[in-house]
């Protein structure tokens, strides 16, 4: 999960009727309560890669209203005579561009290697909402979206910040409201598992292959509990607390922000502790923060508590208390940034304090009245806040800060804060899946998780696995977010053989991640 603003900026289209490269049939025995059947018509978008455009109802209570298109690309599979069909995936967000991400990492070979490629189409797309598919844009420029985003900090650090972080968050479901048109009330992860079914009948699979990461995890065990015979195999990496990301347990949802009842903030402080400990053990020659008699835990301490004084002046920026923090929390998911963390902290822990003024790190000046593509960010909160149930109230949140700041120091506060525009979020979806997340299903489900995730904590995925009804965990013995920052050879090829097979790895199984950070 990703706070407000971690998120970086967004795009889409509008509302479209039946985009040209598709054709949409009504074969015999479709009713007029589902969605019609079409055939995809894919083209060379990239090197080695296809594209098509699909269509799908904006709402499914009325399936053959108004349509949105969803943007799909594809890795052919390189052994066709093998092939045993389409393997959808997710690579989490929400609001990132799967487009995008898997031309990006579709050949990296310890997320997709050359095995699972040989016998799988892989297939991502840009779910609703976000990117070349059916988008909300909450600003009409790129330029706007930029310096407003710029502008928001990652979490109020004191409780004088809050009232003005209220402000930007409220601003933005206002921006967002006047913007997003009918289609806000209808981004729901479980219209996206429908959308998904849609796309499984449109290039041909009698069931769906999945792999999801992270949030793609919501998007998969959404699936199975709306289409629990419809699937032969799903792996989850890097999973929710399914329950608790959407209502929370007991009266939690009224109660707690979204990551506090997960208790994503414990995640992060056990994931930096191992980067911490790591770098400790390292030493100086490998890890940069290791360097003096000082141990990184109380150097880090240190730094912080100067920058809550005074913002640290680094190469002409500004390093504030919370962008620091905010920065440590956005690098622990990629273990191969670990060391490049390091050098950072101690620069910033090297600087001498010099009798001069700070300014705002300089940003670079977008275009005016350039459009934009990428609109992660506002897809991000439209997706989450329409999912989850929220409290409504800033008193909650003010409440809740100083003990989880006390409880889970540097991270309670971003697990307070993280989803502050759901408080306030217009859209409301009807068709949203609140659970509960039991349906007995045909297959069984693989859910896969680092020892140390700072994004999507073990005991949530944990509690993810216990809360479906034909769930297998496997733990990764390594640090990092999913299998996608946190290489594994072993973990892959048991995703790999389960994916081919529908057959779960032995419970027993235990695999480590390939690399140390340091």
């Amino acid at each position: 999960m990703t706070p407000f603003t971690r998120l970086r900026l967004a795009a889409g289209t509008a509302l479209v009727a039946m985009a040209a490269t598709l054709a949409v049939t009504s074969p015999a025995g479709a009713t007029a309560d589902s969605p019609p059947a079409q055939t995809l018509t894919w083209s060379t978008c990239a090197d080695g890669y296809e594209c098509a455009t699909a269509a799908a109802p904006l709402d499914y209570d009325r399936p053959r209203g108004e349509q949105i298109s969803l943007s799909l690309i594809r890795m052919p599979a390189t052994d066709p005579a093998r092939r045993i069909g389409s393997l959808f995936v997710n690579f989490g967000g929400p609001g990132a561009s799967g487009v995008d991400r898997l031309q990006w990492r579709g050949h990296w070979d310890w997320l997709f290697s050359p095995e699972l490629r040989a016998r799988f189409d892989v297939v991502s797309w840009d779910t609703r909402g976000v990117g070349r598919s059916t988008a909300i844009r909450c600003f009409e420029t790129k330029a706007e979206q930029e310096a407003y985003f710029n502008a928001v900090p990652a979490f109020p650090a004191t409780a004088a910040q809050e009232p003005a972080f209220y402000a930007q968050a409220a601003d933005l479901t206002t921006r967002c409201k006047e913007r997003g048109g009918d289609l806000i009330n209808h981004l729901s992860t479980a219209n996206t598992a429908r959308d998904l079914d849609v796309m499984r009948r449109a290039v041909g699979d009698e069931k769906l292959s999945y792999l999801g990461l992270s949030y793609g995890t919501h998007v998969g065990a959404t699936y199975a509990n709306l289409f629990p015979n419809k699937f032969r195999a799903l792996v989850l990496d890097g999973a929710l607390d399914f329950q608790g990301s959407a209502t929370g347990h007991g009266i939690d949802g009224l109660t707690k922000p979204i990551d506090t009842r997960q208790d994503v903030p414990r995640g992060l402080a056990e994931t930096f502790d191992q980067f911490l400990t790591q770098c400790q053990t390292a030493g100086p020659e490998r890890c940069a923060f290791a360097k003096g008699d000082v141990a990184p835990k109380a150097r880090f301490k240190a730094l912080t508590d100067r920058a809550r004084v005074a913002p640290i002046v680094l190469d002409g920026e500004s390093w504030s208390y919370t962008t620091i923090v905010s920065t440590v929390q956005g690098n622990l998911a990629h273990p191969l940034w670990w060391k490049d963390l390091a050098t950072l902290l101690d620069r910033l822990a090297n600087v001498q304090p010099a009798a001069r003024a700070f300014g705002a790190v300089r940003e670079a000046t977008p275009k005016l009245g350039e459009q934009y593509l990428d609109n992660r960010s506002e897809a991000y909160f439209a997706i989450n806040c329409t999912d989850s149930v929220s409290p409504r109230h800033t008193s909650t949140y003010s409440r809740l800060a100083e003990p989880e700041d006390r409880r889970v120091p540097y991270f309670g506060r971003i697990g307070v804060f993280g989803y502050m525009p759901c408080a306030t979020w217009p859209g409301r979806d009807t068709d949203r899946f609140m659970g509960p997340w039991n349906t007995p299903t045909a297959a069984p489900i693989l859910v896969v998780n680092n020892r140390y995730d700072p994004s999507t904590p073990l005991h949530g995925a944990q509690d993810g696995t216990a809360e479906l009804a034909n769930a297998q965990l496997m733990v990764i013995e390594g640090a990092g977010h999913t299998g996608m920052y946190t290489p594994s050879t072993c973990g892959e090829k048991a995703k790999r053989d389960y994916l081919f097979t529908g057959v779960l790895p032995p419970k027993n199984l235990v695999c480590a991640a390939d690399d140390s950070p340091f």
